[in-house]
């Protein structure tokens, strides 16, 4: 779908992913312009990510606007589009040159977070060319200091793919269409945006999306800020109170939340990282499911600590007893999963190993019952065969007869027409030689009458 470039360099790691909507031509630059290889990355990290490397020219390489190098290609890159921008307000920002947009694609540069790239790939040269001279470090909006950096891109490499061992559901069952319209993604309609998660829609429909997050997969482009302790400003263990919202730390640091329990009276307190509520004044979970760290499902919970709070001076061994209860569980359930795809899997290899069975045995019996007829035939049926190909013979030579005789026919009906065309302009050639005769009649008749006449004037004088 996209249009994006490749070029292939032995540098480069030999088993790199090179992406699906990328096409690779093989093309090297001949220019002497030094590139600027900024790395970036691709996809949900905790499902799949891709890294690789994009060739930018750099900025002081451009004295000025109009004049732009005469190698470049249809493909640009904007870098550091803040993250507050969804990919509505990047597709209103473009305006109307996104009529003109292949493909955009959403990458993520490395070591930055407060900001995303797009790489952008174009009709044609011209409106490139537009693009680059319209949006070249300018602002993205009245209220952003930020600026817009068009650099222009030589090539993109794709180096190496992470996957992880979740799973991705929409991604292995995505089909070729835009998730928001139904439609197939197809680039003679408009331009394709493909999200940072690797997701693709047409870009009239993302842009009604005012959300920064995925329509499919809703992972969101904007990371969220690190929380930590009111407190003491730590980040592990949080707990926060589900009354007014206070956050810090658990008993086993130094013990904030307890004791904003103590100093408030507000006894629900959330764990952020398992999203589990505890109950101070009962000392015990609120809930009885929980969701498992492992496959994300719901498992129970025990109700109460098994030796109490003054014997143990927490209630960890809960956590831990139900922690594994939670694991042994999970694993249960990969084993039954396991299980089930093999047994789906051997049964249908089992499946298709009888259809060929079935279809050999189907084809041999065809070709014994003909074997067969062909021992059993008569020569009376023989003598029959042997006349029914005379006939369709004579059939088809009777064919070819009354196809030569109506192309004659149609000759002769043409040569007829063509004939009494002729004959009706000769008729009327001889009515017009009648007509000039008979005037030339009257003409000579006329001029006897004149001579006639002054001879006999002339006799007269002479008398």
């Amino acid at each position: 779908m996209s249009s994006f470039t490749f070029t292939s360099n032995t540098t480069v790691d030999e088993d790199r992913l090179r992406s699906p909507s990328l096409t690779d031509s093989g093309e090297t630059s001949t220019s002497s312009t030094p590139y600027t290889a900024v790395p970036f990355s691709a996809g949900n990290p905790t499902i799949e990510e891709t890294r690789g490397l994009m060739n930018l020219v750099p900025e002081d390489t451009i004295s000025s606007l109009p004049k732009i190098p005469e190698w470049r290609k249809p493909l640009l890159c904007v870098l550091e589009v803040p993250n507050h921008m969804t990919y509505a307000d990047f597709c209103m920002f473009c305006g109307s040159f996104i009529e003109n947009i292949l493909d955009m694609r959403i990458v993520r540069n490395d070591l930055v977070e407060d900001s995303y790239s797009v790489l952008l790939t174009f009709k044609d040269q011209n409106s490139t060319d537009d693009f680059y001279r319209h949006f070249y470090r300018k602002k993205f909006s009245y209220m952003e200091e930020k600026i817009c950096r068009v650099l222009f891109t030589a090539d993109v490499w794709y180096t190496v793919s992470i996957e992880h061992s979740r799973t991705s559901i929409t991604k292995s069952m995505e089909p070729a269409t835009c998730a928001v319209c139904l439609e197939r993604l197809d680039q003679d309609t408009g331009g394709i945006l493909t999200t940072i998660c690797n997701h693709s829609f047409h870009s009239s429909c993302i842009s009604k999306w005012a959300d920064s997050s995925c329509p499919v997969c809703r992972y969101c482009q904007q990371k969220p800020e690190k929380t930590t302790c009111s407190e003491c400003q730590i980040s592990e263990n949080l707990w926060m109170c589900v009354i007014c919202g206070f956050v810090g730390c658990g008993r086993y640091q130094e013990g904030h939340a307890i004791k904003h329990w103590k100093d408030t009276q507000h006894c629900y307190s959330m764990e952020l990282e398992t999203k589990k509520v505890w109950d101070y004044a009962g000392d015990n979970y609120v809930h009885r499911l929980i969701q498992s760290k492992t496959d994300g499902k719901l498992v129970e919970l025990n109700s109460h600590c098994a030796q109490g709070d003054d014997n143990c001076g927490s209630c960890q061994c809960n956590t831990d007893a139900v922690d594994s209860d939670v694991l042994l569980n999970s694993k249960l359930e990969q084993i039954i999963d396991e299980h089930n795809t093999l047994l789906t899997s051997q049964l249908e290899s089992k499946r298709e190993y009888y259809e060929s069975i079935l279809c050999e045995i189907n084809a041999e019996t065809e070709r014994e019952v003909a074997e067969a007829i062909a021992k059993v035939e008569t020569p009376k049926l023989r003598k029959m065969k042997t006349k029914l190909n005379k006939c369709i013979k004579e059939k088809k030579f009777a064919i070819d007869i009354h196809d030569s005789l109506v192309k004659n026919n149609d000759m002769l009906m043409k040569k007829i027409s063509e004939s009494e065309t002729s004959r009706r302009g000769d008729a009327a050639i001889a009515k017009k030689i009648s007509q000039l005769q008979e005037e030339l009649n009257r003409l000579m008749l006329t001029i006897e009458v004149n001579s006639s006449t002054s001879k006999s004037k002339d006799r007269k004088k002479e008398g």
